[in-house]
C-alpha cells in the first residue's frame, strides 16, 4: 500500500470504519485531508490506520470516562433527592 495516494474509500477499507464515519468526524476529516494535501510527504496508508486507531481509542477513553461521570452525577443526584426528602 505504500506510495498510494490517501483516499477516504482506503483509509475506510484499512480501518474498518465506514467512510461516512470519516466525513462526519472533523478531526478524523482533517487528518485525512492533510495527508492527502501532502501527498507524497505523507504517512503511508498503515501510519495513516494507526494514528486514526489511536484517535479512536482515545475517543472511546474519553466516552467511557463521560459515561462513568454520567453515572456518578445519577447516584449524586438519587442520594441528593433521598437527603432532601
Amino acid at each position: 500500500m505504500a506510495g498510494q495516494d490517501v483516499t477516504f474509500t482506503m483509509v475506510a477499507a484499512r480501518t474498518g470504519m465506514g467512510r461516512s464515519t470519516l466525513y462526519r468526524h472533523p478531526e478524523l476529516r482533517a487528518l485525512i485531508e492533510e495527508h492527502r494535501l501532502r501527498g507524497r510527504e505523507a504517512l503511508t496508508l498503515t501510519g495513516l490506520a494507526v494514528e486514526i486507531d489511536q484517535l479512536r481509542q482515545g475517543l472511546e477513553a474519553v466516552a467511557a470516562r463521560t459515561r462513568r461521570h454520567e453515572e456518578l452525577l445519577r447516584r449524586l443526584s438519587r442520594r441528593t433527592k433521598r437527603a432532601s426528602a
